[in-house]
């Protein structure tokens, strides 16, 4: 795997969900409100109705779910009590799911009496502070904290403990015909990709250089020269990159596999059982989360 050092300065991550959620000072916790979690009937739960997650791995759901089976819930899940003795999940929605898939029938979980507003406010920030939303669940989600809450960039960067720039450059990705929206999500472009082909000023022009780079599995480097071609025709290179060789079907299912799981653009290079794996990155935030997730402290 190719990673080149990043920068020694870290951004700080976000708050956290406590500093989002109010507590009660006038009383102490009651039943329907405590710090300690407590065992709630699974279909007692209902869904989020503010989650901005739009894509769930199912075969990550399915390995949650035998390790739930095996070891349990090892963090409790976040509600808010409703009528009728109902409850409205906040936070941990996959360990919700993944807890009725292993044929759990409790939670553990922990009650917070907060209003519609904090609870979306909640969700929305807590899924930007995860690495494996992919780039457009993060855009739509920082524009959903600007449009719903009139936060400012520098206000939603505080929050989920990104730079201000990283919050701009998501908001920029909306700006793309929904043909290479689409692209992001799948997988096909990452984040730099994408923001790379902002440069262009046409839709027209977005979508060609779009098929172009996806069907001559352009990297992110290669894009960008391919862009600034596009855009002054006197620095374009006398050799464009050519396509890639065919790959073995595994080795391709194998690529693509990765770069849903991660996020980012995946190259495998194999010669008969032998070769290297590529992870790309354009920003700190996403090493930070290849490193949290391949060697945590």
């Amino acid at each position: 795997m190719n990673i080149s050092a990043p920068d020694t300065k870290r951004r700080a991550l976000g708050k956290g969900l406590d500093s989002l959620i109010p507590r009660a000072q006038t009383a102490p916790p009651s039943e329907a409100e405590g710090g300690k979690p407590r065992e709630i009937p699974l279909d007692l739960i209902d869904p989020n109705p503010f989650q901005t997650r739009s894509q769930v791995d199912e075969d990550q759901l399915a390995e949650l779910a035998a390790s739930i089976a095996a070891n349990g819930v090892v963090q409790p899940v976040l509600v808010r009590p409703l009528a009728a003795g109902r409850f409205q999940l906040i936070a941990g929605e996959r360990r919700w799911r993944a807890s009725q898939i292993a044929g759990k029938k409790t939670v553990p979980a922990i009650l917070r009496q907060v209003s519609d507003e904090q609870a979306m406010e909640i969700t929305i920030v807590e899924n930007l502070q995860r690495a494996d939303l992919n780039p457009m669940e993060q855009a739509r989600a920082f524009e959903r904290l600007s449009r719903e809450f009139h936060m400012t960039q520098e206000q939603m960067a505080q929050r989920t403990g990104k730079d201000r720039a990283t919050v701009a450059n998501f908001l920029r990705l909306l700006k793309l015909p929904s043909t290479i929206q689409s692209r992001v999500e799948s997988g096909s472009l990452t984040f730099g990709h994408a923001r790379a082909v902002l440069a262009l000023e046409h839709a027209e022009e977005m979508e060609k250089a779009a098929q172009r780079i996806v069907s001559l599995s352009m990297s992110v480097r290669q894009t960008e020269t391919y862009i600034q071609g596009l855009l002054d025709p006197s620095r374009k290179t006398k050799k464009e990159p050519k396509p890639a060789p065919p790959a073995d079907p595994n080795v391709r299912d194998a690529q693509e596999r990765l770069q849903r799981a991660l996020g980012l653009k995946v190259t495998i290079e194999d010669r008969n059982g032998r070769g290297k794996v590529t992870i790309e990155y354009a920003r700190l935030e996403d090493f930070d989360a290849l490193m949290e997730r391949f060697a945590p402290e």
